[in-house]
């Protein structure tokens, strides 16, 4: 177990931006970074990074926390193995104290199944680079394919001899369980032979850069024997979530804005060789929306190199329509006939390849409205079917200007009104809307009046609000929030206070703002309506009173995640004053300073419209008191509660007044 100081130690080392950045691409606006939120799927970025506090939150799923939150989340680890890879990344040597044995059994169970992968590579690469068989064989194989042994060793290459069980006798002979590596599909299920024996291994690398899985070329000639087989898929191997390449890709990804998508293992690894180092591969399997997701979160243009016959090209075109619907910018590359990218980089090079690609690379809609029309010459109804499909294609594009766009090139292609493009395609979209509120209407708890889906987005654009800085700052909330109740807006501001300027001196008072504050609404500390906000309150007081300060990272780092979560909350905002106005236009603020440095007047106000709803809630029951003693004869009472409630009411007009709220009569 890792010991309280040495967390914090890691703790302090974090930042948030670097541990993200592995897995997004942020992009800076302001003093924040933004990007598309790895944990739900969006087309426009509403995933917030502030560097400043070490937090992040999405403003569209609502997901918040640190960068511990995030890769526990994001890579599903435990909290001890999320504080053991933000120690690996800045190089900071774990001492552990001793573990219970239950932390070492939830530990061993969640990486066994890597720890026998681990096993496996280092076997196949043995076999591959200190036998005799795997040099002359599968050695020779891949310099014959032009890969050098740097290369082969940062893919994780390697051999599995024709041997019937090698592997499954060192494994046994080194301690592994026997159903783990059934699991792994490293053995056959009766436990008795190798599954991989006479391949070439390709090791298939998480987005972490653990080994999740593994593919072996066979190096038979025999046509009866598969040329490809892999392992099966297990809790830390999805097929349709794992694009092979990505994690060497990542980086150069982002450099780029670009991500070039082949189909091979060898396509992958001899374009990463020639410097083209932003590719990944398919497997052979037709794109997925996990698979799209993930090359999103790192770019939004996706390049396809193809090396297919026509009839395979269609096929794998179908699948496509995915990559519309998340809103990417995709571009279809054919390669020469004869030639996969590969083979075309071995011949010509990288820089070639490079610039064949550039110059050929053509537009997804336009390449299938081409590649298709040839096909229907003369032939009506041919012509008809592909008009529906291509538009089809089109109606999953969210961005209507850029479906108008495709709407017009098309409709000159095929020779076809426009305005029936458009007929067509408006037909698709409200088709579509319809079966996603029926389907949302059908889902348990979906309320009967109101069909729509759960979380308010069809995938096409929100009409944006008036006034809306930036379009790409608004996005619509993933979940409608629950009915607020009594007095929580005017709570939810004075925690606001305490978690964000509590340590704050205020100048005239000589005191905190968490002071001033709380001596200020003491009496009111036991009537909070939201229990959360009255369980913070009261321990701040406590903190207080025992004489302990608190700052921002308190809460952010506090041991209760409610606690954590709403303090990143009340922290992160998805909008932020221009720096131009000041730096650029010498023009400040005029009527206040920074909101940062205006906590002062921020505290004063909050507690006005605090006081303001505690004092009327009072006013209301006192005016019940009057009623009650009116209607019982009780005039002595009655006198006395009007008393009471005339005084309360020039407690409430004064606060009112300064406050700078309208009341009204009831």
């Amino acid at each position: 177990m890792i010991s309280p100081k040495q967390v914090q130690e890691i703790l302090d080392a974090v930042r948030i931006e670097d541990v993200v950045g592995e897995f997004v691409n942020l992009r800076r606006r302001g003093v924040n970074l933004i990007g598309l939120c790895p944990f739900h799927s969006e087309k426009t970025p509403s995933f917030n990074v502030n560097p400043t506090r070490n937090i992040f939150k999405c403003f569209g799923c609502g997901k918040v926390g640190d960068a511990v939150t995030f890769l526990r989340e994001h890579e599903s680890l435990t909290y001890p193995e999320a504080l053991r890879w933000l120690a690996k990344k800045y190089n900071i040597e774990v001492r552990e104290v001793e573990r219970t044995p239950e932390q070492i059994a939830e530990q061993q169970l969640a990486e066994s199944l890597y720890i026998v992968n681990d096993f496996a590579l280092e076997h196949f690469q043995q076999q591959l680079f200190d036998t005799d068989e795997g040099r002359s064989v599968a050695l020779a194989y891949f310099k014959q394919r032009g890969l050098r042994e740097e290369t082969i060793r940062t893919f994780g290459l390697g051999y599995a001899p024709d041997q019937r069980d090698l592997l499954l006798r060192r494994a046994k002979g080194a301690g592994h369980n026997l159903d783990l590596l059934k699991k792994n599909g490293l053995c056959s299920q009766d436990g008795t032979r190798d599954f991989f024996r006479a391949r070439v291994m390709f090791s298939i690398h998480n987005l972490s850069g653990k080994i999740a899985a593994f593919a072996g070329r066979t190096m038979s000639s025999d046509k009866t024997t598969p040329k490809y087989v892999n392992s099966p898929e297990t809790e830390i191997y999805v097929k349709s979530k794992t694009l092979y390449g990505l994690f060497q890709a990542k980086k150069a990804i982002r450099q780029h804005d670009e991500c070039l998508l082949t189909e091979g293992y060898m396509d992958v690894i001899s374009l990463h060789q020639a410097g083209i180092e932003n590719v990944v591969a398919s497997s052979g399997t037709a794109l997925t929306e996990g698979q799209l997701q993930l090359i999103k979160r790192n770019t939004n243009n996706l390049k396809i190199l193809y090396d297919g016959d026509p009839a395979g090209i269609k096929a794998a075109l179908r699948g496509l329509d995915l990559a519309l619907e998340q809103d990417m910018n995709v571009k279809i590359c054919l390669l020469p006939d004869g030639h996969d990218p590969d083979s075309y980089v071995q011949q010509f090079g990288g820089d070639a390849f490079k610039q064949y690609v550039d110059e050929n690379a053509k537009d997804f809609i336009l390449f299938k409205t081409q590649l298709l029309v040839a096909e229907t010459r003369g032939d009506p109804v041919k012509k008809a079917a592909l008009i529906k499909d291509i538009v089809s294609s089109i109606a999953k594009i969210p961005d209507p200007i850029k479906r108008s766009v495709y709407l017009k090139e098309c409709a000159s292609l095929l020779d076809v009104d426009e305005k029936a493009l458009h007929s067509e395609t408006n037909k698709l979209i409200t088709a579509t809307l319809k079966k996603r509120e029926e389907k949302a209407a059908r889902q348990p708890g979906a309320a009967s009046d109101s069909p729509g889906p759960a979380d308010g987005d069809f995938g096409w654009p929100t009409e944006m609000p008036p006034g809306t800085p930036e379009s790409e700052s608004f996005v619509p909330l993933a979940k409608e929030k629950p009915l607020v109740r009594g007095d929580e807006f005017q709570e939810r501001d004075i925690i606001r206070l305490l978690v964000q300027y509590g340590h704050q001196m205020l100048d005239k008072e000589g005191l905190t703002v968490a002071a001033y504050v709380l001596a200020d609404i003491e009496e009111s500390l036991g009537d909070f309506d939201n229990l959360l906000y009255g369980k913070i309150a009261a321990e701040c007081h406590a903190l207080l009173v025992a004489g302990q300060s608190f700052d921002q990272n308190y809460f952010l780092h506090h041991a209760e995640k409610e606690f954590s979560d709403l303090a990143i909350d009340l922290l992160a905002s998805p909008w932020e004053l221009s720096p131009n106005w000041e730096e650029k236009w010498n023009y400040p603020l005029q009527n206040q300073v920074m909101p940062d440095l205006n906590f002062d007047l921020d505290m004063r106000q909050a507690l006005d419209r605090f006081k303001l709803r505690k004092i009327q809630k009072m006013c209301d029951l006192n005016l019940g008191r009057v009623k009650a003693a009116s209607d019982a004869g009780d005039m002595e009472a009655m006198i006395r509660y009007m008393k009471i409630q005339q005084k309360l009411n020039e407690t409430r007009n004064e606060i009112a007044k300064r406050a700078g709220t309208v009341l009204w009569a009831k």
